[in-house]
């Protein structure tokens, strides 16, 4: 049970049905047993009803729901919740990775220009880190295993290499653009940003 109840399985969204965060069952259920949050009692993608935590504990259990028991009996696991008074959708900067970064690059090596797939391309530090230079969005870029491996630990004009454009930042993006469907939750995809 405790297993089901910490896992972060539950889509929150703001008042307005925007996607903000994901949360575990146990903060799903603290937040709606204090009318922070209605759960969404989900049929399908045309039929939803929000549910508030007093009618939410008496929901007949369907055959693809996930339960816990408590001394009550068995209660529904909510895979999305409404927040009653927050609209606000959060902005975030993607965290640094090399899927991020292929993204921010348009899987395009930025040294040749050739959109590469994943697995002909990795992250280049145009300053090197055994010349002091970090793993920032203003000091990395995608580049191709080959060039990489030409450049190895020099500067790019030192290898004879000159960058399409200087590497940058990405701006802030409401955080429903980053929210993930990793356990493949059927209810959370109405309100998810599809990706192409």
């Amino acid at each position: 049970m405790n297993d089901v109840l910490n896992k972060a399985t539950v889509l929150v969204l703001n008042r307005n049905w925007q996607a903000i965060h994901v949360r575990t069952p146990a903060d799903a259920f603290c937040q709606m047993a204090t009318d922070v949050a209605t759960a969404l009692d989900i049929e399908s993608e045309d039929v939803m009803s929000p549910v508030r935590w007093k009618d939410w504990l008496i929901l007949p259990i369907r055959e693809q729901d996930n339960v816990v028991m408590t001394t009550r009996g068995p209660v529904r696991v909510p895979t999305v919740i409404v927040l009653a008074n927050f609209a606000k959708v959060p902005r975030t900067r993607p965290k640094l990775s090399a899927r991020t970064l292929r993204e921010r690059d348009g899987s395009r090596c930025q040294y040749t220009g050739r959109v590469l797939r994943p697995d002909e391309g990795n992250v280049d530090h145009v300053v090197p880190r055994s010349r002091g230079g970090k793993t920032t969005w203003d000091n990395c870029v995608w580049a191709s295993k080959e060039i990489n491996s030409k450049k190895g630990n020099r500067l790019p004009q030192e290898a004879g290499l000159k960058l399409l454009a200087l590497p940058k930042t990405p701006p802030e993006v409401p955080v429903t653009l980053s929210i993930r469907n990793t356990h493949g939750i059927p209810d959370w995809e109405p309100f998810l940003f599809k990706r192409k």
